[in-house]
């Protein structure tokens, strides 16, 4: 017998219940489905795995069912649901899913996106699907054509996966507009549900997705209710400086690893999820050399997509242990069997711990666990205040975009496509519906218009004193600036490094050199430090240092930034420790109330206050929540302020303007979320004098200061260049290293362009209004400062050092056998899809390590003659069927022409074919060449591969220029 809340549905639906399984209805399903069969608006909220997809989805197939009885055949037909996600993986995923229900219901189904061939392009245009699934940029490209917006017209309902990726972001901007633009078509409304993992300011998020004018019942199953979660801060034992010598690393990197290890084991399958991708592939390499056989995937989204849909279906299938993972694995990608999820590092956020913790073991009353494995005590202290906040709901504001301009102007050009002529009045009342452009005022409209009106070539014509803007008559212009700029996603440049010898030494991200790319300024890359010297051509010319003092990982750029609440509570326990132990508390005592609030082991809080209780057995001021302390280490000043990353990096972009004005010589600054490091050797600069400094700058309107500092600095040129991008305004491979940029940019000030990139930069990379309110504080005397003599530096300092300990940088003279070392395990852990090229039956994605040579033949024909590449199977499988069509050989392809080849390059050299073909960009033809050369497995063998990668790198980066 059906449950109650299945009861309500049609037969067909009821049958295809039975037939899946469904018992019982999860909580979201419970919730959700009578305000949905209701004809509301509605915003679930659930973690990952809890039925949210079928919450939604059902009652929607049960109202279509019965709308389609009721009409007559040669009635009007069309797309009656858009079923909109954020990736194009993600529709690959839900599709197998979302193709059940409906081949089961004999409804049709179709999925459109930037990959979706012209044969099923023009196949929906002939008779279009009921349900469509697609991203937010395909709904813009669809939403002009002449035909495909005639089947929009017939769209009853649209549910949006994932609202919290969108929501926070001008992708989000640009969908709200696009969905006002739908309704504006069909001159009608249309009900819309939104499933999110867990997010702050449900309301806000509610208000976004259905639009300003509209209800939404807001749904809301927090993962905190049934959540486990630990903070882990290992020391190291015996076992571990064992370990690390055999991976060449520090025992307290081991101590992690055998951590993590040991918890993977005890489960039955794991995500370790960290905070940037080359973490990721750190720790991949880590456990890579440690031991193959302890099969743990690498998953991000630089990989190739044969490696991650190899990681994913082994996984699903169960060959590996779990997978290292960035934020690529966050979204609902179902992976079965997960039950534990550890995130590496603290997660710097409450709702990014909730949506990662909730992917795991979440079946009908079970508890998603997880844990959290730090490095040091900022680390471990700044979790356990993200746990606490998580246990109790006390989550992060969702901060939506207001205003995007460069979204707008992209908007009105979508409008001009739909219809020829519009009055403000008529275009406002169409954009002020979307939550984003509640306030928008027609001041703002008329900029926007002013800038593609002044442009050439020319996208609008308009009258301020008629009110109205028009399709301008050459109107080839408008739809190439519509068509290729769909996607609201920067495209973030790479800069090739080079040694003064011209040798590749890596690749940094534009976020990277945006902050950090200064002549002069020291980088980690690869286990060295590095020099800046100078930018040129897209590349970055850099020399080989000994000394690591103030050198930053190459990976910061890409870190995400730690919110004021999250770095004040942090200094709030720190003074707690400190008032406590005035009074005469123990520390032990101290430790056990700690205990009772933030959930981890005595000896992980014991480890977290270590440097705090020294520094106050030493007699020093402990930096809180209510002081600043200042003191000297090396050739810096640090401030210990625990302010967060956007506050601390305004408060260090206004102290290093006002010393370089005031010096006349630039000063170095670094900032994370607890300290601003000012690099001040040449000034001879003291802590007093610095204390004098923010005094001053106490005392006065902050605003003007920090915007000319904000525009001076390389951040807001990187945001310049990518609003410039979506403006059409400046070319895609336009880079921060282009001589001319500083006047460019000057020409733009006072136009939309200039005004939307200090928008941004203000809402991304700094926090002035956050740093006004701490200067007001300080210049009350609320928020005090308080120097540390000596140059020795205090226990607190030390945690740079603990801090730069974790870069892990590695001795000249064992660098060699270090990286062939590593490599030769990255290359065994290559996944590869190997293709019968006797048959051209058999395609299989294989992982180089699991292949055993002698037995790999194909399983339908029983040739030898396998080839491996790196494209996906399906894209093979693709290939073979159009190179059949075509003539009766198998030859003329790309594809097939290099499969056959890679066939005899495995037969004549073995593994050692593999291992050159799975080079990162290596070519069959690089491989061929690297195989005359060394036919063994062997360190030669793959320091010629290196080599042959590092041609890759330099091929690609020439071509570029």
């Amino acid at each position: 017998m059906q449950p109650e809340i299945f009861a309500s549905f049609s037969n067909p639906i009821q049958r295809a219940i039975q037939e899946k399984g469904f018992s019982t209805p999860t909580e979201p399903q419970i919730k959700a489905i009578p305000s949905i069969i209701e004809g509301k608006n509605v915003l679930l909220i659930a973690p990952t795995a809890t039925g949210k997809t079928e919450a939604a989805l059902l009652p929607v197939l049960d109202a279509l069912i019965r709308t389609e009885r009721k009409e007559k055949a040669g009635t009007k037909t069309g797309i009656k649901v858009l079923y909109i996600t954020p990736l194009k993986a993600l529709n690959r995923d839900m599709l197998e899913r979302l193709q059940w229900w409906c081949k089961g219901l004999d409804l049709k189904l179709g999925v459109r996106h930037g990959d979706t061939s012209t044969r099923e392009r023009e196949a929906q245009a002939m008779v279009p699907p009921a349900i469509l699934i697609t991203t937010p940029e395909t709904l813009q490209a669809i939403l002009p054509g002449r035909i495909m917006r005639q089947h929009l017209t017939s769209v009853e309902w649209v549910i949006v996966d994932e609202v919290h990726e969108l929501a926070c972001d001008k992708r989000g901007s640009q969908l709200a507009l696009a969905l006002e633009r739908l309704r504006y078509l069909k001159n009608a409304d249309f009900q819309v549900i939104g499933l999110s993992a867990t997010i702050g300011s449900p309301e806000r998020v509610a208000k976004f997705l259905v639009g300003t004018e509209r209800d939404c019942e807001i749904i809301n199953v927090p993962v905190s209710r049934s959540m486990g979660v630990e903070v882990y801060y290992p020391r190291a034992d015996s076992d571990d400086y064992k370990l690390a010598r055999e991976l060449y690393t520090y025992p307290e990197v081991a101590a992690r690893l055998r951590l993590m290890r040991s918890l993977v084991e005890q489960h039955k399958s794991t995500l370790i999820f960290t905070n940037t991708r080359s973490i990721t592939e750190i720790l991949g390499s880590r456990f890579r050399v440690w031991d193959l056989n302890f099969l743990m995937g690498v998953h991000h989204g630089s990989l190739s997509k044969p490696t991650r849909i190899g990681v994913e279906k082994g996984i699903k299938e169960g060959k590996l242990h779990g997978i290292i993972c960035t934020s690529s694995l966050e979204l609902g990608i179902d992976i079965g069997r997960l039950d534990f999820v550890i995130q590496y590092n603290s997660p710097r956020q409450v709702t990014r711990l909730l949506q990662r913790i909730g992917r795991s073991g979440h079946k009908i009353g079970g508890i998603a666990n997880g844990a959290i494995v730090v490095q040091d005590s900022d680390d471990a202290l700044e979790a356990l205040v993200i746990c606490r906040r998580a246990l109790a709901e006390d989550l992060e504001p969702a901060s939506i975009p207001e205003k995007p301009l460069d979204v707008l102007a992209h908007q009105i050009a979508g409008l001009l496509l739909m219809k020829r002529r519009w009055s403000f009045d008529e275009a406002l009342n169409v954009i002020k519906k979307a939550y984003p452009y509640r306030e928008l005022e027609e001041q703002e409209l008329v900029t926007v218009l002013n800038y593609m009106y002044s442009r050439i070539p020319r996208l609008v014509w308009f009258s301020g004193e008629d009110k109205i803007f028009l399709r301008p008559k050459q109107i080839k212009p408008l739809y190439s600036y519509y068509f290729e700029h769909l996607s609201m996603i920067p495209e973030e440049k790479h800069f090739l490094v080079v040694d003064e010898g011209e040798k590749p030494v890596g690749v940094l991200d534009e976020a990277f050199v945006a902050e950090y790319g200064n002549p002069g300024n020291k980088f980690i890359e690869g286990g060295r430090v590095w020099k800046i010297l100078h930018l040129y051509g897209g590349r970055i010319y850099v020399k080989h240092e000994d000394d690591p003092t103030g050198s930053i990982p190459s990976w910061v750029g890409e870190e995400i930034p730690v919110p004021y609440e999250i770095a004040e509570e942090v200094g709030k326990i720190r003074g707690y420790v400190e008032t406590e132990l005035e009074i005469g508390s123990e520390v032990d005592e101290i430790e056990k109330k700690l205990l009772k609030e933030y959930p981890c082991k005595e000896e992980t809080i014991t480890r977290a206050l270590d440097e705090v209780v020294q520094q106050i057995k030493m007699g020093y001021p402990v930096p809180t929540d209510k002081l600043i302390t200042l003191e000297r280490w090396n050739e810096y000043i640090i401030l210990h302020c625990s302010f967060g990353l956007l506050a601390n990096r305004t408060f260090a972009m206004l102290i290093a303007t006002l010393i370089s004005d005031l010096m006349g010589v630039p000063v170095g600054v670094q900032q994370d979320p607890y300290r601003i490091m000012l690099k001040v050797g040449e000034t001879k600069l003291e802590p007093e004098e610095i204390e004098e400094i923010i005094l001053d700058l106490s005392s006065k309107p902050i605003e003007k200061l920090a915007l000319k500092a904000l525009v001076r600095s390389r951040l807001f040129k990187r945001r310049f260049i990518h609003v410039a991008r979506r403006f059409g305004a400046l070319a895609k491979d336009a880079s921060l290293s282009d001589i001319d940029l500083d006047n460019l940019i000057r020409s733009f000030e006072g136009s939309a362009v200039f005004d939307e990139a200090i928008r941004e930069s203000q809402d991304k990379d700094v926090d002035i209004e956050l740093t006004a309110r701490l200067l007001k504080r300080i210049n009350e005397g609320r928020l005090k400062i308080a120097v540390i003599k000596g140059k020795e530096g205090s226990p607190i300092a030390g945690i740079v050092e603990v801090i730069k300990r974790g870069y892990e940088l590695i001795p000249p003279e064992r660098m060699h056998r270090v990286i062939i070392k590593y490599v030769k395990a990255r290359l065994l852990d290559e996944s590869l899809t190997f293709v019968c090229t006797n048959c051209w039956r058999y395609a299989e994605i294989m992982r180089i390590n699991d292949v055993e040579m002698e037995k790999l033949q194909c399983p339908e024909c029983k040739s030898n003659r396998i080839g491996a590449l790196k494209a996906d199977e399906n894209e093979i499988r693709k290939e073979i069927r159009k190179s059949r069509s075509k003539v009766k050989s198998m030859k003329g392809s790309k594809l097939i022409t290099e499969a056959i080849k890679s066939a005899e390059l495995i037969s004549t050299y073995g593994k050692a074919a593999l291992l050159s073909l799975a080079g990162k960009g290596v070519k069959v033809s690089d491989a061929a060449e690297i195989l005359k050369k060394e036919k063994a497995v062997n360190e030669n063998l793959v320091e010629l591969i290196i080599d042959s990668e590092k041609e890759v790198l330099k091929r690609r980066f020439y071509r570029q220029r």
